[in-house]
């Protein structure tokens, strides 16, 4: 067919220009977007980071030398004093945070910057297993795992500390061990909901000497929600007296149902004449087993002396222990 030349040519291009300026007014305006709108989304845009990746921390070459002390995290000088009493620098701080308390990101970040993986301890005081696990506070434990993914920074992380005692209101003389394990599943899933994916999650049962008629598997979540065993124990002067006795019952128990590696997560030794000869033996277990991550020293006069220095020669102990290179690193470089 041949072209349209002349004036049909020219009736025709006028009839499409009229066709496109009709179908123009039809269609929406393009959205206004105001320069401050557009310089906040940018904002936002770069501020996305990816998130850090905490596999190389989850079993590390070397053991971790934890503490835990007044003040944490916010307060520093605690761990210039251990560093200088210890001989080593520890590379985990320990802390506890009630459960309705807000994420500190910053104060976080400055203890990671200074060398210590945070170790959050979650005490849920103000609700029930039950209430957690059937979503009362969801909004919250959101604005929680919202703040601690923005932080972008390794956290270990552990709720409802020692469960199988009675000594706690999450503990086996108030709280079912199935409502406990729920309320952990749950937490996990919102976290998991909000993108905070650099937590590392620690289950802490006390070992089982004095409630040796608690069994653990039906407080434990899981193998997918947790990423740490750590266990609590501590040499006091009436008890086990040995890594083996203290720890040991409690780890084969815990062998029957899970394969997780192991954290000393709260430990110490009481002031008395076996002070020493325990320092070195609770170091000595811990070196020796590969499935023992480290140990976090409770640094506190609490109902007794657990300093590592409340004595000379526990002070020497300690410091001769801690200088084993088994432990100790750089956390932000493992």
């Amino acid at each position: 067919m041949s072209r349209p030349t002349g004036p049909r040519r020219l009736l025709l291009l006028a009839l499409a220009g009229s066709l496109l300026a009709a179908v123009s007014a039809c269609a929406p305006p393009a959205p206004q977007v105001s320069p401050a709108a557009a310089a906040k989304a940018q904002q936002q845009t770069q501020s996305v980071e990816t998130p850090y990746d905490i596999r190389p921390l989850l079993k590390p070459a070397h053991k971790y030398l934890g503490v835990a002390f007044n003040g944490s995290p916010r307060a520093t000088a605690p761990v210039t004093a251990f560093a200088e009493k210890a001989g080593k620098r520890p590379n985990l701080r320990e802390y506890y945070a009630k459960w309705g308390d807000p994420f500190q990101a910053e104060v976080n970040r400055a203890v990671w910057d200074g060398g210590q993986l945070p170790f959050l301890v979650w005490e849920p005081f103000s609700s029930t297993a039950a209430q957690i696990a059937d979503g009362k506070d969801d909004a919250y434990i959101r604005e929680f795992a919202d703040a601690v993914r923005d932080y972008n920074r390794p956290l270990a992380l552990s709720f409802g500390h020692e469960m199988n005692g009675g000594w706690y209101p999450w503990g086996s003389k108030k709280t079912a061990a199935a409502d406990f394990a729920r309320a952990w599943r749950h937490i996990h899933d919102l976290f998991t909901d909000e993108g905070a994916a650099d937590v590392i999650w620690v289950w802490s049962p006390n070992v089982i000497n004095p409630v040796p008629d608690v069994r653990l598997k039906p407080y434990y979540p899981g193998d997918a929600y947790v990423d740490w065993i750590g266990v609590v124990g501590y040499y006091a002067l009436s008890g086990p007296t040995t890594f083996r006795t203290l720890f040991g019952p409690t780890m084969t128990e815990i062998r029957r149902f899970s394969r997780k590696p192991f954290l000393i997560a709260e430990t110490g030794v009481q002031a008395g004449e076996s002070k020493p000869t325990e320092i070195a033996d609770l170091f000595a277990g811990v070196r020796a087993r590969a499935d023992v991550l480290g140990l976090v020293w409770f640094n506190l006069k609490k109902e007794a002396d657990w300093r590592i220095n409340s004595g000379p020669l526990s002070l020497a102990a300690f410091k001769k222990a801690a200088a084993d290179d088994s432990f100790g690193f750089d956390v932000r470089k493992p």
